[in-house]
């Protein structure tokens, strides 16, 4: 039970997951943040995030965010004082959110949900913003902000703000989440990441080529949970991890064989508090569909 009707005056904004098919480490900056190379594939499955716009300027988060995670703290209170205070906009919202994607997993959710914040606000309080503007706020969030508010699948360079499109085909993802929330700033300095791999092309992507996770050798080493899900995951294909989090996937063609895979793990995998389950990749965000409807 949601709460959030339209007839109370909300509006529903798909806020979806999305999966690194690999990430690479290939430098440093000057100013200590790490050169990336990645390719981000939505899904589509995700969180909801429920926005009511308000006259009095306010803004409120109703019913809870993600857990743990205090109203001012939370990325979709922030994403929509940030648009306020940028337009100059006298309104105000509620912001409520139905949470799916697990947290600390390397799914985006929170990413995601300040993007679909962004994106739903500029359509209610009709700011007119352009997509390069809110993917610029964005930015200002967190590094993997942008593509969620583009909205499509991407390959990305530099800290992941440089985004370009790219064509993948169809696939289902089996999704593993072992419960560990893994702390991005402290894997970022283990002494035992990768940090000066060689760049790789759009092309030599699209080849074929086996691309790691940069972080998968360092969680693996840390959490035994993680490793459990891949040796488990090793059983039906090829398992990977997903951004600097603890979540896993296996890709596959089509839903049958994804869903006979989820079928084959076993029954002591998932009774230790791992969760799994199964999402398609999108060609393109649902988001850019609500958006589409509101106009």
């Amino acid at each position: 039970m949601t709460g959030f009707t339209t007839a109370d005056g909300w509006s529903a904004w798909p806020a979806p997951a999305k999966l690194n098919l690999f990430l690479h480490i290939t430098g440093r900056r000057a100013d200590g943040y790490h050169q990336l190379q990645t390719v981000f594939r939505l899904l589509d499955w995700g969180d909801t995030v429920h926005l009511r716009p308000r006259a009095d300027g306010v803004i409120a988060r109703i019913g809870g965010g993600a857990s743990g995670v205090t109203e001012v703290d939370d990325l979709m209170v922030r994403a929509a004082i940030l648009l306020k205070n940028a337009c100059k906009c006298l309104q105000g919202a509620d912001i409520g959110i139905e949470k799916r994607i697990p947290m600390g997993g390397g799914f985006g959710g929170g990413s995601s949900d300040a993007a679909s914040v962004l994106v739903g606000l500029n359509c209610l309080w009709g700011l007119g913003l352009g997509e390069a503007r809110l993917a610029e706020l964005g930015q200002a969030l967190g590094a993997d902000v942008p593509v969620f508010v583009r909205g499509r699948n991407a390959w990305a360079e530099g800290i992941g703000e440089r985004l370009e499109p790219i064509r993948l085909p169809p696939a289902w993802y089996l999704l593993a989440s072992p419960g560990v929330h893994a702390a991005t700033a402290a894997l970022f300095q283990a002494p035992d990441l990768t940090r000066d791999a060689p760049p790789v092309t759009i092309a030599g992507f699209l080849s074929g080529a086996v691309l790691g996770n940069a972080f998968e050798p360092v969680l693996r080493c840390r959490e035994p949970a993680v490793e459990a899900v891949f040796e488990a995951l090793a059983r039906v294909g090829t398992p990977r991890l997903t951004g600097s989090g603890s979540g896993c996937f296996v890709e596959f063609a089509d839903r049958g064989s994804a869903e006979t895979a989820l079928a084959a793990l076993p029954a002591g995998l998932l009774s230790s508090g791992t969760s799994a389950w199964l999402a398609r990749g999108a060609e393109r965000s649902p988001l850019l569909d609500a958006v589409e409807q509101h106009l």
